[in-house]
């Protein structure tokens, strides 16, 4: 591995993780609301989400391989997307006012929408761009390997799962944290307005479906495949063992991703789960621990005898 990380979204995570703190006074110090939630919430969790983010990028980018002209770009567009995205969600937070789904007249608001409306869908273009040129060549060991090829789709498919809130086109009258009033053409919950109840510092409801759930989940799990390939490393596991395992890992998160995007969608809480999603997952729990055991057997078995030559006479 090279020495050097890369510079712009390493310096993003930098500045993000700055601003989260700056957030989090402002929570402190200000104790305007919005929808029921302290107004700094938002930004704050956009800040802490984003540096986690950007800095296994960072450290990705830092892997030796090929096209790195192109794969060093698509990080820093990543990078600088999400410098602005953030930038604008503090300043509507500053402002009092939603950030997404506003259909305020207000000029700032206006140029708002349609700065998220062009840069979002740049920003996951290049996610997938980066993760096309990783796919076609070899890099680290296959352990690592498949762990940021796994965690990189995992992380396009959470941010595809965003566009469910935008196509939720639930038009709705909600007051912001200036008593103005505004139309929100979409949300995040299901089967329950937006606001409601909610878990501590998250805030995913606690009533109803909420897709913000496998959006958290798919995008991180980029750091969650390479973490765990990491810990399979430290325990000394052959690489054989280590990779299969990061495969059957990586199906399972997949499934789960899967199966928060279903229970979001039936307007099922996170932490109210029916019959019906308990079963899925226990489903899911017995084909990933199977899968995970044969992984561990193919480490344990005993290799062929290895044949002596004759000697000639």
């Amino acid at each position: 591995m090279t020495k050097t990380w890369h510079r712009p979204t390493l310096w993003l995570a930098v500045v993000m993780a700055v601003g989260a703190v700056a957030c989090a006074v402002a929570m402190v110090v200000d104790g305007r609301v919005l929808q029921g939630a302290p107004l700094w919430a938002k930004p704050f969790k956009f800040a802490v989400s984003l540096a986690v983010y950007s800095a296994t990028l960072s450290w990705l980018l830092a892997l030796p391989h090929r096209g790195r002209k192109w794969t060093s770009g698509a990080g820093t567009v990543i990078a600088g997307i999400m410098f602005v995205e953030v930038g604008l969600i503090a300043v509507q937070a500053g402002r009092g006012m939603f950030t997404h789904y506003n259909s305020s007249d207000d000029p700032l608001n206006q140029f708002v929408q349609m700065t998220f409306g062009t840069a979002i869908p740049a920003m996951f273009l290049a996610n997938v761009v980066l993760a096309l040129v990783l796919s076609f060549q070899r890099f680290a060991g296959p352990d690592v390997r498949w762990a940021v090829r796994a965690g990189l789709y995992l992380a396009i498919l959470g941010m595809a799962s965003g566009y469910l809130m935008a196509f939720q086109r639930k038009p709705v009258t909600a007051v912001d944290a200036g008593g103005r009033e505004v139309e929100l053409v979409a949300g995040h919950s299901v089967g329950v307005p937006d606001g409601g109840p909610g878990l501590p510092i998250t805030g995913w409801s606690t009533t109803g479906g909420d897709l913000r759930v496998p959006h958290f989940f798919g995008m991180h799990g980029l750091q969650v495949m390479i973490l765990l390939a990491l810990a399979l490393a430290g325990l000394g596991l052959a690489e054989r063992v280590r990779t299969r395992l990061v495969v059957v890992a990586a199906l399972g998160y997949t499934g789960l991703f899967a199966l928060l995007v279903w229970q979001a969608m039936r307007g099922e809480p996170l932490v109210h789960p029916g019959g019906t999603t308990w079963a899925a997952l226990g489903g899911l729990v017995v084909v990933v621990a199977a899968g995970a055991g044969l992984a561990l057997r193919s480490g344990t078995a005993v290799p062929p005898p290895v044949r002596q030559p004759v000697p000639q006479r």
